[in-house]
């Protein structure tokens, strides 16, 4: 099996705020059918918050910077067969999320 990063972009999701409690539930509704389907990883949404760049010297600075165009607000991780797949559970969390979803495919893990 492969694992797939299914992302969307911090501000995608711009329904009204009353909507929130149902789009969180049907989310949740995803989440548990990919856990019963067995193919669900790991996931979550992120603070709203400013990221911190550590360089390979260990400097830190803190970003995101003016020139990002977009900045991650929520990812899930899943394991499938196939990216046919992968699209499919985009697809349903996007309509729970109202909003679209980026798909890439994970590396393998080089140590396995």
């Amino acid at each position: 099996m492969t694992r797939y990063l299914i992302s969307f972009d911090d501000g995608a999701m711009t329904f009204p705020e009353e909507e929130l409690p149902h789009v969180a539930e049907a989310s949740r509704e995803v989440v548990r059918e990919a856990q019963g389907a067995g193919v669900w990883v790991f996931g979550g949404g992120l603070e709203r918050q400013q990221a911190s760049v550590v360089f390979t010297d260990g400097t830190v600075t803190d970003g995101p910077y003016p020139e990002t165009k977009a900045v991650l607000g929520g990812f899930s991780i899943i394991d499938v067969p196939s990216r046919e797949e992968a699209l499919e559970w985009a697809a349903k969390i996007a309509a729970a999320c109202r909003c679209a979803q980026e798909v890439r495919e994970i590396m393998p893990d080089p140590t396995v």
